[in-house]
């Protein structure tokens, strides 16, 4: 006679029991249990190896556990693959983007369920059901667009509407946000309070303290691939939740800042227009400080340190870069990006996997072309092994340096992009939201060593869409709307709704209210 097996917790629409994976010798998850229920939306969250991304691929199909079960309304499952995991009513949206550039968004997102009539595809049936979706999900993409027009945060709504074109009762969220801007970001909101509201269970993988206090009621967190706690939402704070994750309080992610600055400068940009009919930028930059630029989506910081950077030809000014000795030169916007290296100024883009780094080559190559790009063409290219160790070691890079950058953590991968500017010797940093997709543990060395640059000489100017993280991390922030700099503000005078105010203020009414305590512009 068969045993009917029963869940150890039938209130339970999913439950992992005791569940244990390896891969090698390295224990990814050791007996982890964890419990979601129906209209609720469960963070997990950790740092980078905690085991949070395996623990969900276990329920995604895409690996099985060594150890434990896997429940699923009351019923044990064993989820071979990802198709399994469809089939039972378990969609994922994985942060790694699988849109197909040659094909366009109906076509995308009918891939693999493509319609036939007659034998053939009925493009008519797949128009009309990616239409369905979209109005259904209100993701404004025309089904028609190709996809290699998209952006990488269309990429990633486009990546969300496949996930929930699923008629699935559980969803599997693995960092969605990281290339969204405030507004997908909100419509990323209204679709996950629909789906909670409809009954569905969403298990929410994020690094992003606001977000999972913004969007969650329930948090687990798992450390060293073992299941920390679960609680609600509401009996933690941000600070406390910080602690669960990396076993220090939130203020201590954050270095010390500098005293004062040296008085050198290192830029000043004057009278610089990046989009006609925009007013001018003025600015200085001087050694040894953190500049952060915030605003709200689209005034134009990114125009402005693309322009620094020498990749924004159209722009209009006077940039001028600075020596050790104070000996000004002139940079010009039009020099493209390599050039401006050799003028000791570099950027780490946002986007650090499509235009940062190159995933197929290991970490030594990525590094060694920071040096290269300062060397000649008719010098010999030289390799310092040396270097590289000592880099990594000061980066804590616990990695061979001959392991491939795509294999690494958002946060290594942004160390190696860090680590070649360090071994070009620039003197000047442009960095774009340094730490997107970047877990708790990691975000506080990247800001260590950035910090460490400002003290060994450097200047770094800094663009974030998280305010908390231009407040820790700066020592000045400039507040950018419509393309000028509307507030200069000294970041311990700054809180969010300080630089909320600026941003939202008309240009010539806010820099009037500049208090005697923060800096004028250049």
């Amino acid at each position: 006679m068969n045993q009917v097996l029963k869940s150890p917790d039938p209130s339970a629409l999913v439950l992992l029991h005791q569940v244990s994976k390896s891969f090698g010798h390295t224990a990814a998850l050791s007996a982890v249990s964890l419990a979601g229920h129906p209209s609720s939306i469960h963070a997990i969250t950790g740092e980078n190896g905690a085991g949070k991304s395996t623990l969900m691929k276990l329920l995604a199909g895409v690996h099985e556990p060594d150890q434990g079960e896997i429940w699923f309304k009351g019923r044990q499952l064993r989820l071979s693959t990802p198709a399994h995991a469809r089939a039972a009513g378990i969609s994922t949206v994985f942060q790694e983007l699988t849109v197909l550039p040659n094909l366009t968004v109906a076509e995308n997102l009918c891939l693999g369920r493509e319609p036939v009539r007659l034998g053939f595809l009925d493009h008519r049936a797949i128009r009309r059901s990616a239409s369905a979706v979209l109005a259904r999900t209100g993701i404004d993409l025309d089904p028609d667009r190709l996809c290699s027009s998209l952006t990488v945060g269309e990429q990633q709504l486009l990546e969300i509407a496949k996930g929930l074109q699923a008629e699935a009762e559980v969803f599997i969220f693995d960092e969605p946000t990281a290339p969204l801007n405030r507004a997908e970001v909100d419509k990323l909101e209204g679709l996950l309070k629909a789906l909670k509201q409809s009954g569905k269970l969403i298990f929410y993988i994020s690094h992003r303290l606001e977000e999972i206090f913004r969007f969650c009621d329930t948090v687990s967190v798992l450390k060293d691939g073992r299941h920390v706690t679960t609680q609600p939402i509401a009996a933690l704070s941000p600070e406390r939740l910080v602690t669960l994750m990396v076993g220090r309080e939130l203020e201590a992610l954050f270095p010390p800042r500098t005293a004062a600055d040296s008085g050198k400068l290192a830029l000043t940009v004057k009278n610089l227009t990046v989009k006609t009919g925009r007013r001018p930028v003025a600015f200085s930059l001087h050694q040894g400080e953190i500049v952060g630029i915030a605003g709200l989506e689209g005034q134009g910081q990114r125009e402005i340190i693309r322009t620094l950077a020498g990749a924004h030809v159209s722009a209009t000014g006077d940039i001028s870069v600075y020596d050790e000795h104070q000996v000004a030169s002139r940079l010009e916007h039009s020099l493209g990006t390599a050039r401006t290296v050799r003028r000791g100024v570099a950027l780490m883009p946002e986007d650090r996997k499509s235009e940062g780094l190159y995933l197929d080559l290991p970490i030594q190559e990525n590094v060694w072309l920071g040096p290269l790009r300062k060397t000649a063409l008719w010098r010999p290219a030289t390799r310092d092994q040396g270097l590289i160790g000592g880099l990594a070691r000061r980066m804590h890079l616990h990695t061979h340096p001959a392991a491939l950058v795509g294999s690494l953590s958002g946060g290594n991968q942004q160390k190696v992009m860090l680590g070649r500017w360090l071994a070009a010797n620039v003197r000047i940093l442009l960095v774009e939201q340094p730490t997107r997709g970047v877990d708790v543990g990691a975000k506080a060395e990247i800001y260590g060593l950035l910090r460490q640059f400002t003290l060994d000489g450097g200047a770094i100017l800094v663009v974030s869409g998280d305010l908390p993280e231009l407040i820790g991390l700066c020592d000045r922030i400039l507040v950018v709307r419509e393309g000028s700099v509307a507030a200069d503000v000294r970041a311990e005078d700054a809180t969010e709704e300080v630089l909320l105010g600026f941003a939202l203020r008309d240009p010539s009414q806010s820099s009037l209210q500049l208090n005697n305590n923060q800096r004028g512009t250049a």
